[in-house]
Order: structure tokens, then sequence, then C-alpha cells
């Protein structure tokens, strides 16, 4: 099965906004209500409010450290042996970089408020490396794209396309990692680079690297277009406001935020369909506060919390009714990026295969020192 947000949407509309409740912040029998728990999360993922509502409600205290790439959190985690850290918040299609060193632990399902999920994403992120010996091993949390942001003034795109970065003005930014595979659609539409719409890199180390291979090439041949690079959402932001770049391959919330400043910059999926990703909870496998991470998570399956943090970074949540909680201009913002056309041509990041990481950063390095 292909994913696409149609199917997500499917699940979505079973479900509705049924889901409203409070979470019961259990774990086991017994009510986690002191403590600590260590929380290892993307670096926009846990902000203040969250943290005062949680530690309100639970009375269990936050102990947040923070990641920029899925490389860090993975080399950190590999690092301590999988101790440290009592939930984890890696992109689902990252867990088979985990699953081999045991560093993470199956999540006992019975803890954990799954109901609250919409059910095309629990179904789903199987397919894209949530569980492993048929355990679950990683709970959907949000997802999002990774498409176009642009000055409309400066770069005024009747259509955008993944090949906008290096054409007429554009001062472009992108993540080298990423900008291979928006590369690579854009090739594949424009019929220069049979790709099978990019998913032949997933099918053999030889099909990556002929791919890879075109794609590097060309944004090596266009490098005269290129402003900055950037591998986190504050490298991604700066690469706008310090670095001059007009447009560039960024997240969902590098665009979104930047248009709650000003209008002028849009975030627009690309002709040859968004880049989307979904990111998990895991409980490592050294982590020594359980009851508290199973508070921590279900907490986080609450739709009242998960609506703030939509409205905090704006990211979507996995979390059935959690747009109802999440205000208005989010909602604003959503209905301008999705509409029903670019919703059923997304193109879902896949599970990791042994090769894929190591190969895919031979081309980074080739773009980064180019």
């Amino acid at each position: 099965m292909t994913l696409t947000r149609r199917t997500v949407l499917k699940g979505a509309a079973v479900t509705g906004a049924a889901v409203s409740a409070p979470a019961i912040l259990r774990a086991g029998d017994a009510l986690a209500s002191s403590g600590t728990v260590n929380v290892f999360a993307w670096g926009d993922y846990v902000q203040e409010n969250m943290i005062k509502k949680f530690e309100g409600d639970t009375g269990i205290k936050i102990n947040l450290s923070t990641f920029g790439s899925n490389d860090e959190a993975e080399q950190k985690l590999k690092a301590a042996g999988g101790k440290g850290f009592d939930v984890i918040f890696p992109s689902v299609t990252n867990g088979n970089n985990y699953y081999g060193d045991d560093l993470l632990q199956p999540l006992d399902e019975a803890k954990l408020n799954i109901a609250n999920l919409i059910p095309s994403m629990v179904r789903d992120s199987v397919q894209l490396g949530a569980t492993y010996r048929g355990k679950r091993m990683l709970l959907p949390f949000d997802w999002g794209t990774e498409a176009i942001t642009y000055d409309s003034k400066a770069m005024p795109l009747g259509e955008v396309s993944y090949g906008s970065l290096f054409q007429g003005d554009a001062k472009a930014a992108f993540r080298q990692k990423s900008v291979i595979m928006g590369v690579g659609l854009y090739l594949d539409s424009i019929g220069e680079l049979k790709s099978n719409r990019m998913l032949d890199v997933y099918k053999s180390e030889d099909d990556a690297r002929r791919v890879w291979s075109a794609c590097a090439k060309f944004v090596i041949d266009n490098k005269k277009y290129i402003a900055a690079f950037w591998n986190n959402a504050t490298e991604a932001t700066n690469a706008f406001k310090q670095a001059g770049a007009n447009i560039g391959q960024t997240w969902d919330t590098t665009g979104l935020l930047l248009n709650r400043e000003d209008s002028k910059w849009i975030y627009g999926m690309p002709k040859e369909g968004g880049i989307t990703w979904m990111d998990s909870m895991g409980i490592p496998s050294g982590a020594e506060n359980l009851d508290q991470a199973y508070a921590f998570i279900n907490a986080m399956l609450d739709p009242m919390m998960a609506g703030m943090f939509s409205a905090n970074t704006g990211y979507n949540s996995a979390v059935a009714g959690a747009a109802d909680h999440a205000g208005d201009e989010y909602k604003k913002q959503f209905n301008a990026v999705y509409n029903a056309e670019n919703l059923a041509n997304l193109w879902w990041w896949q599970a990791d295969t042994p090769w894929f990481a190591p190969l895919r950063q031979e081309y980074v390095d080739q773009i980064t020192n180019a």
C-alpha cells in the first residue's frame, strides 16, 4: 500500500473529533503522580506551555533535552547504550536504525491511550517502520511536509516546483539529504530521470546510486543558486533571515512561522508533491522512569495537549480532534496549504534500509563540498 494523506484523512473522517476526553495519565494500575521523566525531543516539540500543563496535571517534572536531526538523536542514544532518556521522538522511518542495537523497548499498548490516535496513522505507521519482530516500538506523534518556502515579492511564482530552487533570481536554502529527493521528483516529472517517483532509491543500492548521482550532479551544476544549507529548524529560519535566501526547500514549520511574521513568505506544495514525514514516540531500552514515561506519552495523546503542540509549531498532530484545540490561525494555514489536489499528491518518506543513510551521506558530502 502506498501511503498518501488521503488514506490518513479517511481514518480521520471515521474518528472525527469524538475523542475529546482528557487523557488518563496512568501507567499500569498506578497513577504516576510524582517523579521525573527524561524527554529527548526535537527542539521545538515540547514547549513551555506544554511543560506547564503536564507538570500541573501530573506532578511529574519534565527534564527536557533536545536534538536537531535524526542523526544526532541516533548517535547520542547509541553512545549511551539506550540509557539516559525515558521518551524519545524519532522519525518513524528511522526506527530500523535503533532496533538492531536494542536501543528501544517494545511498547505496552495496554498502558497507552491508542484510541485517541487517528486509526489510519496507527495502521500506516507499521509500513513506515513502527514495529519490529511483530511488536510495536514506536507510536505516531505528528506528521508534516517538506515543500517550498518563498518570498512572494522577490520570487512571485505562478507554479511552485522543486525546480524553482534553481531558476531565475533564486537564492535557495535546503537540507542536502532532502534536496536530492526533491530534485529527483522534479527530474522524474520532466522526464529527465526515471525513478518511479523516487521510490527506486529504496529498491537497491545500485538503483539509489543511479538516481542520486544524477540528482547530486544537477544540484552541483546549479550551485550558483545556493544561498545556504540547513540541518535543523533554527538553521532553516536563519537561512532566510540572515543568509539572504528568498526560496528554500523547508519543513512546514519554517514557512508557516515565517508567514505568521510577514505574509510575503509563502509555504506552498510543489506540483511534484510535498515530501511527507511522520514522527513518533518511543521508550529507550534503558529508561529508568517507566511509569512516568507512559504518563508523558498519554499526555501527548490528549487532544487538548496535541492541539497546543500544533498551535506552537504548525505541525499536524496524529491525535484525532487536535485541530479543534489548535486555534484559528492553525486551521487557516492548514486550509491554505493543503487543498484536495495536493493532499492526494503527497510523497511519504519510506522506512530506511541498512544501506540507505550511509549511501545518501556520500551524496550529501558531494554537494556540501562542491
